[in-house]
């Protein structure tokens, strides 16, 4: 906790004097994964002025991972960061005490799925019995399997599951080397297209559909930092919201901003990246009604004991560590 504290209060002391003096605070963002089309919305909030808008100035980082931006928020490394939150809840309860939440959810319903090919066999989850899955250690979808696995009565051990690289899992199916893949359903369909797959050869089975209640993936902060510097923290959270907003009304506006800081990405493609993870994971009916960035208490609950299914905790789990709404409006943020 001393090494914690240490980087915090440095980043609280450079953040309230740059705010106190009337020059942008700095603020460092860990994203979960590279620049792809679904991190497009932060940054449009930086070209559009959002962050400006809020006196701030932040600089994006690419991750590795669902896990990746976690250890680093949790160490100060990074005062916010983009992780999934069910992972999260998992490092909190093998590191109690560390001082990481979550503080808006944007992935209402989590990308986790299991990706396979009709012409290896797999169209439904009972088909990945007696195939070879490919999953790297890392990823986030893979750590939500075990729960899927059991909300469909598969057989663990009649699957075979191949530890891969994220660069090398796409194309291990495309090769056929594996029936299926774990993954982000966005990233790894479109992947699998790029790579010459037919789009009617690819079975996505979107976790969410398959009896998880759980969330995604959330906006999570070092919360000595957010303590010290709760104006920042809102004023990012508005600023990320108003990103979303742009990308939902006009997908292809928030292209070039990607586009500049990832050359050589293929902009339809990530446009239709970006609206794949709209449509099935950000805008959802209960983000359009009511609004972008909290959660619900039963649903939550719910997913927590999802978790116990497949996870022994070795703390009594307490949904309080793992999100707060303090940094939101009430009801969210109006992206529609």
């Amino acid at each position: 906790m001393k090494f914690y504290t240490k980087i915090v209060a440095a980043l609280a002391i450079t953040s309230s004097a740059a705010f106190a003096d009337g020059h942008a605070t700095q603020v460092p963002f860990a994203l979960d994964w590279k620049f792809e089309g679904p991190s497009a919305p932060y940054f449009a909030a930086i070209d559009n002025g959002h962050f400006e808008g809020k006196g701030l100035s932040v600089e994006i980082t690419a991750g590795s991972g669902s896990l990746d931006a976690i250890p680093k928020v949790a160490t100060g490394a990074f005062p916010i960061g983009f992780a999934d939150i069910n992972s999260l809840i998992r490092f909190l309860d093998q590191n109690p005490g560390a001082p990481v939440t979550a503080v808006m959810m944007v992935y209402d319903k989590p990308p986790f799925a299991v990706i396979g090919r009709a012409s290896l066999g797999v169209s439904e989850p009972a088909d990945l019995q007696g195939k070879v899955l490919g999953a790297p250690p890392p990823d986030g979808a893979w750590a939500q399997f075990p729960i899927f696995a059991a909300e469909n009565s598969l057989d663990m051990g009649a699957i075979t599951v191949e530890p891969v690289g994220f660069p090398t899992r796409e194309p291990m199916l495309a090769e056929g080397n594996v029936a299926a893949i774990t993954g982000f359903s966005f990233s790894s369909y479109l992947n699998l297209v790029r790579l010459g797959v037919p789009e009617d050869d690819i079975t996505t089975l979107l976790m969410a559909d398959y009896g998880l209640d759980l969330y995604g993936n959330a906006v999570i902060v070092n919360t000595e930092f957010a303590e010290a510097n709760p104006d920042v923290v809102k004023g990012f959270l508005e600023a990320v919201a108003m990103g979303w907003k742009d990308a939902i009304a006009d997908p292809a506006s928030v292209m070039p901003s990607l586009i500049e800081r990832n050359p050589a990405a293929d902009s339809a493609l990530e446009q239709r990246r970006l609206e794949l993870a709209i449509d099935a994971n950000v805008l959802t009916d209960k983000v359009a009604s009511s609004g972008m960035g909290t959660i619900d208490a039963d649903r939550m609950a719910a997913a927590i004991e999802q978790i116990k299914l497949v996870y022994e905790f070795q703390n009594a789990p307490d949904a309080s560590l793992y999100f707060t709404d303090a940094y939101l409006p009430e009801g969210g943020f109006a992206v529609k």
